[in-house]
């Protein structure tokens, strides 16, 4: 959260105190868009990706937010949307000049269908900018799943994309010391803001794998893994890798059989959800929404047979 700002300081309460980061010229500011340092107002949370020296704040994100699932009802300028059984509903107002942005990739703004938008947070909840996706939405039920014959392949290579609560607090990219704070989440807690985690669309529902038992099979196959894995991502676009931990089930995006196209087009379906923390540290833009990505899952042999 920010406690102060100046055209040369950004001030920060984050979940370890206060951060103080220094800012140039060069600091790029987004807030729905290209925003400016008046939109670094006290109270008002962000995301923080710093320089490569770590000595100054390289882009700062105001208020994103990002809300996917599957539309239950529409407005003339609003849809509510299911998140999924970790992430609840959300009540996303649509404006009018992002409502044609939003629909040239989901074209059917009709319950039972899939939507996904990047959004700015407001006093009267999330107001969608643009679309997360690449591809036009489809009804959630309308999925493409693999053969059960489908082998698992022990890389993954599809889309990575970004998830975060809508009512959540920001944070700014955290150190190796911190990069483990996710691990041990249970069904129905958050990740904490600011923190260095993954969601996987494919975590065991058996035992104490902490996955959605409802979940559906996707549209890519997966090798199952447990909260408190590790899968090895890395950023086709920007060259970056890391090492993070499954903190969440995301279930959700084995409902989207879409394409990144940041640099090339990457191949069909999402295959990992980091958190914003992990996804600006692998050099995503938020805004985007995704990156092309190839995941390296840490299963053990015996596990690559069962897949979702």
């Amino acid at each position: 959260m920010i406690l102060d700002a100046s055209p040369h300081l950004l001030v920060l309460r984050t979940a370890d105190g206060e951060a103080r980061l220094p800012m140039t010229d060069a600091t790029r500011i987004w807030h729905g868009g290209r925003g400016g340092l008046a939109a670094l107002r006290p109270g008002r949370e962000v995301i923080v990706r710093p320089k490569a020296d770590g000595l100054g704040a390289d882009r700062v994100w105001v208020d994103i937010a990002r809300v996917t699932g599957t539309i239950l009802a529409c407005g003339d300028d609003s849809v509510d949307v299911d998140m999924g059984p970790h992430r609840g509903r959300a009540h996303v107002v649509i404006p009018p000049h992002a409502l044609g942005r939003v629909l040239v990739r989901h074209p059917r703004l009709q319950p039972g269908y899939l939507i996904d938008v990047v959004c700015v947070r407001s006093a009267g909840g999330p107001q969608a900018v643009r679309p997360g996706t690449s591809q036009p939405g489809y009804r959630a039920d309308d999925l493409a799943a693999p053969e059960a014959s489908t082998p698992v392949p022990e890389v993954l290579h599809g889309t990575a994309t970004w998830f975060g609560d809508v009512t959540t607090r920001g944070g700014t990219w955290p150190d190796a010391g911190q990069r483990g704070s996710g691990v041990g989440q249970v069904p129905g807690s958050r990740p904490v803001p600011g923190s260095f985690g993954a969601a996987y669309p494919a975590v065991d529902p058996e035992g104490d794998g902490g996955g959605c038992a409802d979940a559906p099979s996707g549209c890519v196959a997966l090798p199952y893994l447990s909260l408190g894995s590790e899968v090895t991502v890395h950023n086709e676009c920007g060259g970056r890798s890391a090492t993070v931990p499954v903190v969440e089930c995301g279930c959700v995006a084995a409902r989207y059989c879409d394409r990144c196209v940041e640099c090339g087009t990457s191949p069909r379906g999402r295959i990992v959800e980091l958190t914003p923390a992990a996804f600006v540290g692998l050099g995503g833009e938020l805004e985007a929404g995704c990156f092309n990505a190839v995941v390296r899952p840490h299963v053990p042999a015996m596990a690559m047979g069962r897949a979702r």
